[in-house]
């Protein structure tokens, strides 16, 4: 009965693997990781999409500061106890770091669901008008004429980003111990994190769209490996303490660029090799 057990368990661990390797080959021949690198190029050289995240600076940082207090008084010194047992001498450090990462992703998890949705809806939409998808973007909100991308936003008519959930906190928690497992835990971690975060990468794209929940599920899974690639890089770049704030700007930049180019493509992603992405996200910088 037990060697059964064990037979049934070793044909389950294999096919999950199976599944991951699939996943992370689709990510890795569909090229998406590169947009969220790209939104931080395409970022820096248009100075007009900056000021979205400027209107944001102190109260994220005000944010940032309640969160990150209390996080360290009260969780420090229970996780540095665990740390000690994983990485010796270390733990002093990586628990430094660790409490850094578990308030950067509470901050983002808060900021995006209030703080920063606006913000973030702009920054997206100026994207979309700044790679010519002016009539996609005319279907969640009116469009101004003369004036910089950003001046030609007027009043949004629908807003897709999701509220904060109480299940992200949750889920963020739930598999935070990954990250006691050295080099795979951190990993797995990243991964786990990516695939989630990869389903809400296009909600805008998809609500200008006027696509069905059905139609979107239906599209995302159909693309999920493509999600998972762009989620995880987008994921580890908010990861970093402080800065999150800006990576979660080039992020949307970045899944802006990814939607003017599937638009202009207008072409299945399972159609699209890794070379022609390459060559559409070099084109995004222009």
């Amino acid at each position: 009965m037990s060697n059964r057990i064990v037979h049934q368990a070793h044909e389950v661990v294999h096919e999950d693997l199976d599944k991951y390797k699939a996943l992370l080959n689709d990510a890795a021949k569909s090229g998406s990781y590169m947009y969220p690198i790209k939104g931080i190029f395409y970022f820096l050289t248009h100075r007009e999409l900056w000021k979205p995240l400027a209107s944001k600076i102190v109260p994220y940082v005000g944010l940032y500061g309640s969160v990150i207090g209390p996080m360290f008084f009260f969780t420090y010194l229970p996780q540095l106890a665990i740390m000690v047992f994983v990485n010796g001498p270390l733990a002093v450090l990586t628990t430094v770091l660790l409490v850094l990462n578990e308030s950067a992703a509470i901050v983002s998890i808060i900021s995006k669901g209030f703080l920063l949705q606006d913000a973030l809806l702009d920054t997206f939409d100026g994207t979309m008008l700044a790679k010519n998808q002016t009539q996609i973007v005319a279907k969640g909100r009116e469009v101004k004429s003369g004036g910089d991308v950003i001046q030609r936003l007027g009043k949004a008519l629908k807003s897709p980003f999701r509220r904060f959930s109480p299940k992200e906190l949750i889920r963020y928690f739930v598999y935070l111990p990954l990250n006691f497992i050295p080099v795979v835990g951190t990993v797995l971690f990243l991964f786990i994190r990516g695939r989630a975060r990869g389903d809400s990468v296009h909600d805008r794209y998809f609500q200008l769209k006027g696509w069905s929940e059905a139609k979107k599920s239906d599209w995302v899974g159909k693309h999920k490996g493509a999600y998972t690639g762009f989620g995880t890089v987008a994921t580890l770049l908010e990861m970093v303490p402080v800065a999150s704030i800006l990576f979660s700007f080039t992020n949307t930049v970045g899944a802006a660029l990814w939607a003017a180019d599937i638009e202009a493509k207008d072409t299945e992603m399972t159609k699209t090799t890794a070379p022609e992405l390459r060559d559409a996200a070099r084109k995004a910088e222009e």
